[in-house]
């Protein structure tokens, strides 16, 4: 049961964080997130232990548990995972699968939130859509592997602040990808979309770049609101 709760546990905190609601960077309380989360500080402590494991968290001497903040290095990996999973997925996908259901919503709500200058709900959505993707494959396992991924990249984009237009960007070949692979043609989608990780990836490192030249910032408040 306690295993079950710090699994629990872990999940909230992995949604805090895919949704921008925890920054990279930030310092997190076991005080108040165990009473966030209504657990013990042992349930909390086994929930920070898994996501130390994933890279979320990490554990700086003498000053508890902080969120991460990615790396170069990390940059690399995650899109070249990304590349490994999201690639093969579409090119061999059915569009009658769940998974384009999935993209087209993911699409529809980007477009919607791009009306309304919203550029969280369209990172949420850009997201949705990559999830969309990998569901193609049917495997219970990517799916978990890449909610992992997400988590590490919203991570990233975290990094970017109010910056929409990183974001904007990509509405159109997401909904371009889309209309492709609906089309018959999942290997020029999947084409498109190796194409689209890797200028993904470049903006991203010139951002993690920049971040890295910047003085250290000053720790973030202890807060989480679940």
């Amino acid at each position: 049961m306690t295993a079950d709760r710090a699994e629990r546990s872990a999940d909230a905190i992995r949604e805090l964080i895919v949704t921008g609601r925890l920054a990279p960077g930030q310092r997190l309380s076991e005080q108040s997130v165990s009473e966030s989360l209504d657990v013990s500080r042992n349930t909390l402590r086994e929930a920070f232990r898994i996501l130390v494991h994933e890279g979320l968290l990490v554990r700086r001497p003498n000053a508890g548990v902080a969120v991460a903040r990615p790396t170069l290095a990390d940059i690399v990996d995650i899109y070249r995972v990304r590349r490994l999973i999201e690639v093969p997925a579409l090119a061999a996908g059915d569009p009658a699968h769940p998974g384009a259901r999935a993209m087209r919503d993911a699409v529809d709500a980007a477009l919607a939130a791009r009306l309304g200058g919203d550029w969280r709900d369209i990172a949420a959505a850009n997201m949705r859509f990559h999830s969309g993707i990998v569901a193609l494959a049917g495997s219970p396992r990517l799916d978990r592997l890449h909610a992992n991924l997400s988590a590490e990249l919203r991570l990233s984009f975290g990094l970017l602040g109010d910056d929409g237009a990183f974001f904007d960007g990509f509405v159109d070949r997401n909904a371009g990808l889309l209309r492709r692979f609906l089309g018959g043609d999942a290997e020029g989608a999947a084409a498109d979309l190796e194409r689209y990780l890797v200028d993904s990836e470049h903006a991203l490192q010139s951002v993690v770049d920049a971040d890295a030249a910047r003085p250290a910032p000053r720790p973030a408040p202890d807060t989480v609101t679940p």
